[in-house]
């Protein structure tokens, strides 16, 4: 199939830790590349695991350094060293070609990109490494016409470093665990505080129309708009454990949710 460009569609998906979020991420990626599109995986979590959901083997994964962790390129953009705090560097330079030079090629002819994530010197740092991952994902949102999948860091804080202001879609994963849900909540607030198009809960990991109940009620509840439900699928779980890619050409119920949930996507984004 052809690719197909400039969908223009963004996502970046969010949720508490141990939701589901890099599963739904990876697999939604490797979808859309199935479908046609040429597709960038983002993995801007610190506890890099995007790799594995593509399909990229432990020990390669492993070797990848995050861009946010690449002193010789930080340097190279920035003209200076990446512990350099305080002092002037330059804030205008070109990332076009940091996919070219460190995209990973994953299954399904997905490109990933580790970008990590700056954690020193506060939330308002201004340290080399930030200015670089900064102008990188917005040159990865902005200017490029791929469809871009973002695995974000779990919880709350990207939000305030405004990492995801540039996406059109912002997928919020949470279980029935009333603390997903509340993290799912305040996701999705700041979403639409930073102006992002179409923010949407996915329930994920449900095991029984209790749990699903629980998910509706607490959407409906709270004016959260539920995009879909993934149910628990043993089939993932045993490949999350294993640290695998999904088969996708194996029929399971969680990976038919997911199949569908990026139909509803295409309509919702491409319409």
């Amino acid at each position: 199939m052809d690719e197909r460009e400039g969908s223009g569609m963004k996502v970046a998906v969010s949720g508490k830790g141990g939701v589901g979020k890099t599963t739904v991420a990876g697999t939604l990626a490797r979808i859309f590349s199935r479908k046609g599109f040429k597709v960038l995986a983002i993995d801007a979590d610190p506890n890099a695991n995007l790799g594995l959901t593509l399909g990229v083997p432990l020990d390669q994964a492993k070797t990848v350094i995050p861009v946010s962790e690449n002193a010789a390129l930080i340097e190279e953009k920035t003209g200076v060293k990446p512990e350099s705090y305080g002092g002037v560097f330059r804030l205008s330079f070109s990332v076009g070609d940091v996919i070219d030079r460190f995209g990973v090629q994953t299954l399904d002819g997905v490109t990933l990109l580790v970008m990590g994530v700056v954690r020193s010197a506060g939330q308002g740092c201004m340290c080399p490494a930030n200015a670089l991952v900064r102008a990188l994902i917005r040159h990865l949102i902005v200017r490029r016409e791929e469809v871009v999948v973002l695995d974000m860091e779990a919880g709350t804080e990207h939000l305030g470093r405004r990492t995801a202001e540039h996406v059109n879609v912002m997928l919020i994963i949470s279980d029935a665990n009333r603390k997903s849900l509340e993290t799912a909540k305040n996701i999705y607030a700041l979403s639409r505080e930073m102006g992002v198009e179409q923010a949407f809960i996915v329930g994920n990991k449900v095991l029984n129309p209790f749990e699903e109940g629980v998910i509706k009620e607490y959407c409906a509840d709270n004016g959260l708009f539920l995009l879909t439900l993934i149910p628990y699928d043993e089939e993932i779980r045993k490949n999350d454990v294993k640290g695998e890619a999904l088969d996708l050409s194996k029929a399971s119920s969680g990976l038919t949710a997911i199949k569908t949930l990026s139909e509803r996507l295409l309509s919702t984004s491409l319409e």
